[in-house]
């Protein structure tokens, strides 16, 4: 990350279509006066944009003046610590994320209305690159094969970002017949004139059905266009993995396996705690953004510092004790290193449990870990169990591939078919298995808005948590489960606050989305 710092100097400062009102619409004052129209005209430059356009996923700009000002939003620490807080298995212990933690946000929130802007910031410099790119080879700067690679990185980082827009913004997939419900605008035009400004805010929410259909769409050219493999970069595989997820939340389980099955080239690694040990070097990790002692989203926005110097979130009760989370799981371990920070999986405060996923509590270099094999593995247990015709002794295998490196005693701990009586109770242990395994990880939201409804194992909005603040060290002794008090009640699916409000500022400037506010707002 050494060219960080004119990275995004590369691209023009926008908020795509949103603003706040104290802040314009459009700037056309580069960072380092290098204009957009130059920023296509060299393979160098071309490069550093793309760069730049993965800076703005990793950092963001929040409310700053300074485009690489941002506290993680949307794909560097914003989506692990909103996704967690926004769930059950987690307990928020200051007011940093008290207004996601206890749904007590409103349309002027900074946590949900950031999550809006820098993502379509995002989105519209994806749309910018894709094109500046396409720009640069009828000008021949640049060959096609170079610009689809970069063609591919973007139509990724849009379909993904508009996916997690869409979890927060609208209601599930099957939340009616046919996804034929409100989603959110999916922007495919790069707006750097106030022409496009004006186009563009014309068009309405597209419906989830849509959304689904244009990120499928985006993800498949990812697969087919993109040439690079690195970690922190999309890659053909990274389409793939995130293939499978979106296909988990639309319910098509036989595309889930049919992705899934694409890749062989990652393996778990032998410790739960692998990918964390070594974030940007192991073998399981598919797709992560880069944190850089240089370029972080600080000590406001970093997951190092909130999760383990700051201690802003611990672990809930409510799955620290839960009886299928066994005892001696490694993911329990708590071990520290000679300077007495930990690096194990949890470590101990005033007897509250945290999570040691992430380290670096002095430079803030842990990868945001966006998705790794374990959950594709996942992912593809639960499809098969919930098929059709369910495939019982894969989805079986695919559990216990995930679960089992975490067992003291695989040979007598691992699960057998006969633990299960039928596929529902094979599912029920993948959900939980999932909720063990990517803890502290940001996923807990997705699994809560997808069982909206489910056949199986259906959740009734957002679940009651323990009260925002500090447990007491007795509410994390195992042997029972959590019977404790929750302070903070379940908010039922039909409720105004299980969807975030699309934010005012947006309204102020969007007189079509200002017609299609989320109910209740």
């Amino acid at each position: 990350m050494k060219n960080t710092s004119k990275l995004l100097g590369i691209l023009i400062l926008l908020f795509g279509l949103n603003s706040c009102t104290e802040e314009a619409i459009l700037d056309l004052t580069p960072v380092n006066n290098i204009p957009l129209e130059l920023s296509f005209s060299t393979p160098s430059l071309i490069e550093s944009s793309m760069n730049g356009v993965y800076n703005s996923a990793a950092i963001g700009q929040y409310n700053s003046t300074n485009p690489n000002g941002g506290r993680g939003y949307i794909w560097g620490a914003a989506f692990v610590q909103q996704g967690d807080c926004r769930g059950e298995d987690v307990v928020n212990t200051a007011t940093f994320y008290q207004l996601t933690y206890t749904a007590t946000y409103d349309p002027g929130t900074a946590n949900n209305v950031y999550y809006w802007i820098d993502g379509y910031r995002l989105i519209n410099r994806c749309n910018l690159m894709i094109e500046g790119v396409t720009g640069a080879v009828a000008n021949g700067i640049i060959s096609q094969a170079v610009a689809d690679n970069y063609i591919g990185q973007a139509k990724f980082l849009r379909a993904i970002t508009h996916f997690e827009l869409l979890n927060h913004f609208s209601r599930p997939y099957n939340a009616t017949p046919g996804a034929t419900h409100l989603g959110i605008p999916y922007r495919e035009v790069g707006v750097d004139t106030q022409e496009e400004i004006d186009s563009e805010l014309l068009k309405p929410r597209n419906t989830v059905q849509e959304c689904y259909t244009k990120i499928i769409s985006d993800l498949n050219d990812a697969e087919n266009l993109i040439t690079t493999s690195d970690l922190t970069k999309a890659s053909k595989n990274a389409a793939i993995a995130f293939k499978t997820r979106v296909f988990l939340h639309k319910r098509d389980w036989d595309n889930v396996i049919t992705e899934g099955t694409k890749l062989t080239s990652y393996t778990l690694t032998p410790e739960p705690d692998g990918p964390f040990d070594d974030n940007y070097g192991n073998s399981e990790s598919i797709f992560s953004t880069l944190q850089a002692s240089t370029n972080n989203p600080g000590v406001n926005g970093a997951i190092a510092s909130q999760y383990n110097r700051r201690r802003l979130v611990c672990i809930s009760p409510i799955i620290w004790r839960d009886p299928n989370w066994l005892a001696d799981d490694k993911r329990r371990s708590e071990t520290y290193n000679s300077d007495g920070k930990p690096d194990g999986m949890i470590f101990t405060f005033s007897g509250r449990k945290y999570t040691a996923k992430y380290r670096d509590t002095d430079d803030y270099t842990d990868a945001a870990p966006v998705i790794r094999y374990a959950e594709v593995l996942l992912n593809m247990a639960e499809a098969y169990a919930r098929k059709t015709a369910p495939d019982l002794t894969e989805a079986l295998n695919k559990l216990n591939e995930v679960r089992n490196r975490s067992l003291a005693d695989p040979i007598t701990q691992a699960y057998t078919a006969a633990n299960f009586v039928d596929a529902t109770e094979l599912v029920g242990a993948v959900l939980k298995e999932r909720r063990i395994e990517f803890l502290m990880e940001g996923k807990r939201w997705g699994d809560i808005h997808r069982l909206q409804g489910d056949d199986l194992f259906p959740i009734d909005g957002i679940p009651a948590k323990v009260a925002n603040g500090n447990p007491p060290a007795s509410a994390f002794v195992l042997g029972t489960p959590y019977t404790g008090a929750l302070g903070v009640a379940a908010i039922p699916s039909s409720d105004y606050r299980f969807l975030w409000p699309i934010p005012q500022a947006e309204l102020n400037t969007n007189p079509t989305l200002a017609d299609q506010q989320n109910p209740g707002w």
